[in-house]
């Protein structure tokens, strides 16, 4: 039995654990469920799952989810002081981190600190803050395993290899939906469209992530840190069929691929029972279905962000950082149609110019140049706005 703290239990990564947990009664035991906002389903997640604590990182929900579970024995906690200090009960085996952004990276450092095995699903906590979070989880010998699919497929590709013999990692990317588009069409895209995913069933936030391809920068950064790898040594191929999830080059030419069919439940399955792989009834890839698996070039001209985020990487210090806050302003914006398609890469590139650089950031420095960076990104929203106007 394997005891589950589920970080970001209502969105689509949390959602899909819990259906992962459902199908495997008597191995998996949730300990704790968290949220932000999303009241109503918390509270209907933990009547069905009986955790012992939930905690609402929104405090103006604090009362609505105590009064509908006061019945029950589970503890209600609110705000992100306490979901850190929650995380750290010895009750917890492994932590689940499916908070979206940088909200999710103090709960992971405390969880670290604690002990606890992670299953990462919050990419922008290695963005952020890479070298300071893998410092910490080797200083307490915690095993970090991924959930993004690319990176599942990666440290799948390394059981029982010497990572001395990795020559590089290839990360696999749809395209999305404005694959093969130029900038003439996508200055008239809203975010409808952009939501509209050929292949994977996502939140909002990460499905225009995938649209503009900073998704898949962000995971370059954070295959740097997960997989100890120099910059050179990551490399990006759009593959439209998903089904090459990444793949692994060693160092005597051969390549290592996981396949399968897109599904965020089997990578998710495997990180919260690692080392184990477990029977489930998800549909199985058929090559008869696929005639042909086809690779090509990402358009680094009009798909701007996946430059700007290996520039980041290149730079290193707080730049990644600054450059994921200003995403996280600009996609919300563009959700709510405030901000074009392309205007968005423009607003990080600003952003990134005016926030003071620094080399070697504690996490203070984190803090304080990612609340620097939304400050920036807002002004520069209000300002194109007006002049819109």
């Amino acid at each position: 039995m394997k005891r589950l703290a589920i970080l970001g239990s209502t969105g689509s990564i949390g959602t899909q654990a819990l259906e992962v947990v459902a199908a495997n009664p008597g191995l998996f035991e949730v300990e704790v469920l968290s949220a932000h906002s999303n009241a109503e389903l918390l509270i209907k997640q933990s009547r069905e799952f009986s955790p012992n604590a939930v905690v609402v990182t929104d405090e103006s929900k604090y009362k609505l989810v105590k009064d509908a579970l006061s019945d029950l024995p589970i503890k209600v906690f609110s705000g992100n002081k306490s979901l850190s200090e929650v995380v750290q009960w010895e009750s917890i085996d492994t932590v689940l981190g499916a908070i979206v952004g940088f909200a999710g990276l103090q709960s992971i450092l405390a969880a670290i600190d604690a002990g606890k095995r992670i299953a990462l699903a919050n990419k922008e906590t290695l963005v952020v803050a890479g070298e300071l979070v893998m410092g910490r989880a080797a200083a307490k010998n915690v095993q970090i395993i991924p959930v993004d699919s690319e990176h599942s497929a990666i440290f799948q590709c390394l059981v029982g290899e010497d990572r001395q013999t990795v020559e590089k990692v290839v990360l696999t990317a749809s395209g999305g939906p404005f694959l093969g588009r130029k900038q003439n069409f996508l200055v008239n895209v809203k975010a409808s469209h952009a939501l509209q995913h050929p292949n994977w069933t996502m939140g909002a936030k990460i499905s225009i992530d995938s649209a503009t391809l900073m998704n898949k920068g962000l995971e370059v950064i954070e295959a740097k840190w997960l997989f100890g790898l120099r910059n050179e040594q990551i490399d990006v191929v759009i593959h439209p069929q998903s089904i090459i999830h990444s793949m692994v080059q060693f160092n005597d030419g051969s390549l290592k691929a996981q396949m399968g069919l897109p599904d965020m439940k089997l990578p998710i399955q495997y990180a919260i029972a690692y080392p184990g792989r477990l029977a489930n009834n998800l549909k199985r890839f058929d090559f008869k279905e696929f005639s042909k698996l086809s690779f090509e070039q990402p358009d680094y001209k009009t798909f701007r962000n996946l430059a700007i985020a290996k520039e980041a990487l290149d730079k290193a210090g707080n730049a990644p950082c600054v450059m994921n806050a200003a995403n996280e302003v600009v996609v919300h914006a563009f959700l709510q149609n405030r901000v074009g398609f392309l205007e968005m890469s423009d607003m990080i590139e600003k952003t990134l110019e005016r926030v003071d650089f620094i080399q070697h950031p504690t996490l203070e420095d984190y803090m304080r140049s990612d609340e620097d960076a939304r400050a920036y990104t807002a002004e520069f929203l209000k300002k194109s706005q007006l002049s819109i106007y």
